[in-house]
């Protein structure tokens, strides 16, 4: 992909869409970034670009800026539906993300992981498998960093993993991963994509432009999984809890095993050194376990990075147990059925904070657990009310901020209860992401700590 002299167009000034710049005008290209939001909002991130003569448009998108490009470069916060998208389309102005951009410059196999949960937990696990096994590895994309920084340090004996969301799959057009991996699909980001088949025919793209020389792993229980595999060019893998015919990571007996394409099965490890709490977490571990073996690791290699890995930061993650009250920060549970597995964590006793930024979820599906093992909920944000309206059979306090209902949850609980923060909702109304909220909950709960030492 030649960049030298070409007028280049990043839309969105985010992690991602700072890193596709720098890369761009390393490259040679005429750079322009167009961000909606305020030169205020963005502070943190202008002078560097402008450091390197990156022009900065903001608080708006001008039609012209879209117009005068020979190619665009989108973020994936950004909808493809945009007017000034459209119209650039109409133009024949080339529209393609950062994740694409960059695989056309990485060097070096790539595992791609993507589904509507465990995506980072997977991620790092695999990350760490390879490194254990003596691998080169470096882990990135949406999980933090951005795919165009990882350029730089890629060599062709380096295995990129990445992370992918749905919304970086839109904008794919070549992106073809060694070993692609789709976790699960269950509803999700629905206020952008409008439907469960469109999110879910975006999150199949990560196998798209795969050959028969490439693997593909999936959930074996997941029936939206199951339904691609006959459409797959790849070589298909498959993880789950049953054992069942067909190579794969599988569960037999309370161990792990893989059977490979003879049909030879290899033990793996036993479930007790599995050291993630939670039964999704066992799925992550057999997609890891898959993706490993995959990727030429050995079982023993495989199972000491399983055995040592500790649960990544905002995923069921234990803050703190105050007078007998346990913790846990789960701010990675943007959607309901995130939120159903973190509930499915613990047996009873349950203080739940729910809310935030709506994606167009059914919260109705949280009442059955909500009975069992719920004592109480409390919301905040912007989806406060359509939770209130359609949650029963638990009682329930609108918070409104995250900061009341930690103090509110903390009066309420005794001795063997548990806080949890499981949003079930995008971050966005209060917070810049789900680790700035994971971040307050955890310093909130410190806090707490502190003035109970403080006052005895």
């Amino acid at each position: 992909m030649e960049l030298k002299n070409k007028r280049v167009l990043v839309v969105g000034l985010g992690k991602s869409g700072v890193a596709a710049a720098l890369f761009l005008e390393s490259q040679g290209a005429r750079v322009t970034v167009s961000d909606a939001k305020t030169e205020a909002q963005l502070a943190t991130h202008i002078p560097a670009l402008l450091d390197k003569g990156i022009a900065v448009e903001t608080g708006r998108h001008g039609e012209r800026t879209f117009r005068d490009q020979d190619l665009i470069v989108i973020s994936p916060g950004v909808p493809l539906d945009t007017p000034q998208l459209q119209q650039a389309r109409t133009l024949n102005v080339p529209i393609i993300g950062e994740v694409e951009l960059a695989s056309r410059f990485l060097r070096g196999p790539v595992i791609a992981i993507t589904g509507s949960n465990g995506k980072t937990t997977t991620t790092s696990l695999v990350g760490e498998i390879l490194v254990k096994s003596g691998r080169k590895a470096q882990v990135g994309g949406n999980i933090g960093t951005p795919v165009t920084e990882m350029i730089a340090t890629s060599t062709a004996d380096t295995w990129n993993v990445l992370e992918i969301s749905s919304f970086q799959l839109e904008t794919v057009e070549t992106f073809r991963p060694r070993v692609a991996c789709l976790l699960n699909i269950t509803p999700d980001h629905l206020d952008r994509h409008g439907s469960l088949e469109a999110y879910a025919a975006a999150k199949a793209r990560i196998f798209e432009f795969q050959t028969a020389g490439d693997l593909a792993v999936m959930n074996a229980e997941d029936k939206i999984c199951s339904g691609l595999a006959d459409r797959l060019r790849s070589q298909v893998y498959w993880f789950g809890q049953k054992e069942r015919s067909g190579r794969g990571s599988f569960v037999r007996g309370a161990r792990i095993y893989f059977r490979d394409d003879s049909g030879k099965e290899t033990e793996v490890m036993p479930f007790e050194e599995i050291g993630l709490k939670g039964a999704h977490n066992l799925e992550n571990v057999l997609a890891a376990v898959c993706v490993g073996v995959l990727a030429g690791c050995a079982p023993e290699s495989i199972r000491e990075a399983v055995r040592g890995f500790k649960a990544v930061e905002h995923r069921l993650e234990h803050v703190a147990t105050i007078g007998g009250v346990a913790y846990y920060n789960d701010s990675k549970a943007t959607n309901v059925d995130a939120t159903i597995k973190a509930l499915e964590s613990f047996p009873a006793n349950i203080h739940l904070i729910l809310g935030g930024k709506d994606k167009g979820s059914d919260y109705t599906v949280l009442n059955p657990l909500l009975k069992q093992r719920v004592k109480k909920v409390y919301t905040i944000g912007a989806a406060a009310e359509k939770i209130e309206s359609q949650v029963t059979g638990v009682p329930i306090e609108s918070a409104k901020t995250l900061e009341q209902a930690v103090r509110m949850a903390s009066e309420a609980a005794v001795s063997g209860d548990v806080v949890l923060l499981a949003p079930a909702c995008a971050s966005f109304d209060q917070f810049d992401s789900y680790e700035h909220r994971g971040r307050v909950f955890k310093q909130l709960v410190k806090s707490l700590a502190e003035s109970v030492t403080t006052h005895g």
